[in-house]
Formats: structure tokens, C-alpha cells, sequence
């Protein structure tokens, strides 16, 4: 038995289901029950239930994009402030391989970067480099700081929420799964995204999010809400999804359409063959021209 629902907020110690469920991340058992470990968000997916903390720090993954602060310049390496309670460094044969330069000439403390993780060691330490595409330092715009479990909502599905914020706002955007977030735009657009990333964080949890953003994204720049939409045509201008399934259909059509014209045309008669079987199917029934005949000239010429 379960005693809880998906996305409950729960506390620690709080009883969330009996033993036939399994205990996952941010739970515990205890004489048979599921307990929550931590404040936090129920996750449920089949028999295994989870608790999302609702404010962690960041604990560094390989692979993992990141926005960090240069904090030192050493010898062969900057120290780099990944928001997370384990250190990150970036070598310097990661940004210019053997080749020897003042470090603090290409990043100097203070400037943000967008980096990946390269390695993670035993003790959580990250090392960090510069390949993959858009990687490399900040320039102007502002950072927001957020909880990286909320990274995920803050995207959306396939991108549908972040994409929807920089298409109002015309800001450039970029989130790190460290919960740093760079924003730059018009200072206003700058100051009104990140109260929006704010307010994503804070309702993170709540079902209708994307229209509310939405709304409050058309009353905050154009002053009024946006055209009611039915739910496909939302899905449709978020995603883009039934855009490109509607394309293919109408190319589908068309090949139909050219198949059928072209099998119509392979069906159609040829018309001087007509004309010429009908000559000599005349001629055999009447051996008389139509100059020899007054009244099949006249009906010719009348016609």
C-alpha cells in the first residue's frame, strides 16, 4: 500500500508506503515502511519510490556541462567555482595544449566560463575542458543561481520551456547542470528572465507551469495574454512536433497526387489514334466525304 501520490511534498521521517514498494534515492526502511530521508518531491515509477530534494548542491558527473568562476590563477591551472561543495580545475594544456601562455592573459579570476566536466576523481574533484560547441568565456549578460534539481523543469520537454523564454525575451540563454543559468539581453529582458527562472524554481512542482509562464511572459511584454489555443495547437507551437508530422503528410499527398495523375495519364486514350480509327471506321461505313455530303458539311461547319 502507498500512502503518498506523485510529487508530494514530504518530510524526513514521513511514511510513504509499505514494503512491497522499493526504497530509492532519498528513502529508507524501516519495520517494513518506505520513509522519507529528506524534504522533498515524491517520485514514484513503478514499485520504486524516490524523494527529490528540493534544494541540493551540485555533485560533479562526467560529461556534465557546467558554468564556473575562475577564483585563481595557479601555474598550470585555473581553480574554477563549479557551484558545488567539490572544487573544479581547469588545466591549461585543456584550453592550448603544450603550448606555453600567461595564464591569467586568456582567463583572469572572475571571468564565468562554460565548460564540461572531463573526469571526476575519488574525492569528487572535477577537471574541466573547453571542447564541444559554445564552450569557452562569457561576455557580459548576468548569471542566475538555482537549484540544479530544477534544471531539468526549467528546460522542459525537448527544450519546450527554455525555448519559449528566450523566444519572448530575446535572450540568449545558456544552463549549466550546475545550476548556474547565463542570461544576456536588454537589461529589462535580462531582469524579467530571471525573475521567470525564479519563479520556475519556485513552482517547479506544479502541474500548468508552461502556460503560466507563458501568460506571464505576454502581460509582462506585450501587456496582455496570449491568443487562447487549444491544447494541440500549444503542442504545436512549443514542441514543433505536429509541424513536422503535418509536413510529412502533405509530401505524401503530393506523391499521391503525382501517382494518380500520372496512372490517369497512362489510362487516357490518345486522341489522334481516336480520330484516325474513327476516319476509317467512317469511311468503311460511308464511302461519301464530307465534301460529297451537303448535309454532313453543314452540321461541321455549324458546330
Amino acid at each position: 500500500m502507498i500512502y503518498v501520490e506523485n510529487k508530494d511534498l514530504v518530510i524526513p521521517g514521513q511514511i510513504l508506503a509499505d514494503d512491497e514498494y522499493y526504497s530509492g534515492r532519498g528513502t529508507f526502511k524501516d519495520n517494513g515502511k518506505v520513509c522519507s530521508s529528506l524534504m522533498g518531491l515524491v517520485s514514484l515509477r513503478n514499485k520504486k519510490i524516490r524523494v527529490i530534494p528540493l534544494k541540493s548542491k551540485y555533485v560533479p558527473k562526467k560529461g556534465d556541462v557546467v558554468i564556473g568562476k575562475i577564483n585563481d590563477v595557479r601555474f598550470s591551472m585555473w581553480d574554477v567555482n563549479i557551484n558545488s561543495p567539490y572544487s573544479g580545475i581547469l588545466p591549461a594544456f585543456e584550453v592550448f595544449g603544450r603550448e606555453k601562455k600567461e595564464l591569467n592573459k586568456v582567463f583572469d579570476v572572475g571571468d564565468v566560463l562554460f565548460l564540461r566536466v572531463v573526469d571526476v576523481d575519488e574525492i569528487k574533484k572535477a577537471k574541466l575542458g573547453l571542447k564541444g560547441r559554445g564552450m569557452g568565456k562569457f561576455k557580459g549578460g548576468i548569471i542566475v543561481d538555482i537549484a540544479p534539481t530544477k534544471v531539468p523543469r526549467l528546460i522542459g520537454k525537448k527544450g519546450s520551456m527554455i525555448n519559449m523564454i528566450k523566444d519572448k525575451t530575446n535572450c540568449k540563454i545558456v544552463v549549466g547542470q550546475n545550476g548556474l543559468v547565463w542570461v544576456k539581453g536588454d537589461e529589462d529582458m535580462e531582469q524579467l528572465t530571471k525573475n521567470i527562472i525564479h519563479l520556475i524554481e519556485a513552482e517547479a512542482h506544479t502541474s500548468g507551469l508552461t502556460n503560466k509562464i507563458k501568460n506571464k511572459l505576454y502581460l509582462a511584454i506585450d501587456g496582455e495574454l496570449p491568443p487562447e489555443e487549444n491544447q494541440e495547437a500549444e503542442e504545436e507551437f512549443v514542441l514543433e512536433k505536429p509541424k513536422l508530422q503535418n509536413f510529412k503528410e502533405e509530401l505524401e499527398q503530393e506523391e499521391k497526387e503525382a501517382e494518380e495523375s500520372k496512372e490517369e495519364k497512362e489510362d487516357k486514350p490518345n486522341i489522334a489514334e481516336v480520330i484516325e480509327e474513327l476516319k476509317r471506321k467512317n469511311k468503311k461505313d460511308n464511302p461519301l466525304s464530307y465534301g460529297e455530303s451537303s448535309k454532313n458539311s453543314f452540321i461541321l461547319n455549324n458546330k
